[in-house]
């Protein structure tokens, strides 16, 4: 996916992100947004650091908007999926947004618990 010489910033947390620029860092789809068939195609997810425990969040958690312009649906992107991605990072309405970012869907920590045994 991304290279050593991408030149993106690499974030462990979400509430790391510079507000502007190029980022690569890893988030559970929390949330996505489909418009309806009447508007342009415009698919977008909103990212978090964990998956919110049992119960919901008890506070608001650090946040990071995915949108694919042009696309109804992504493939494989549904609520509870952990991403990589990269992109070109910008404030947009207060919510950092990327746009038709570079992305890779990573196994979740159940699957990957899996995995090793």
């Amino acid at each position: 996916m991304a290279s050593e010489t991408s030149g993106a910033a690499r974030c462990s947390r979400l509430e790391q992100l510079p507000r502007r620029g190029r980022v690569l860092a890893v988030g559970y789809v929390e949330n996505i947004r489909i418009l309806p068939a009447d508007r342009a195609p415009n698919f977008a997810a909103s990212l978090v650091d964990a998956p919110a425990p049992p119960g919901g969040r008890r506070r608001p958690a650090p946040r990071v908007q995915l949108v694919w312009n042009g696309q109804r649906r992504v493939p494989g992107i549904a609520a509870g999926t952990r991403l990589r991605f990269e992109g070109m990072i910008a404030d947009v309405d207060g919510v950092p947004t990327i746009y038709n970012p570079r992305y890779e869907i990573l196994p979740g920590a159940d699957e990957e618990a899996e995995q090793t045994t």
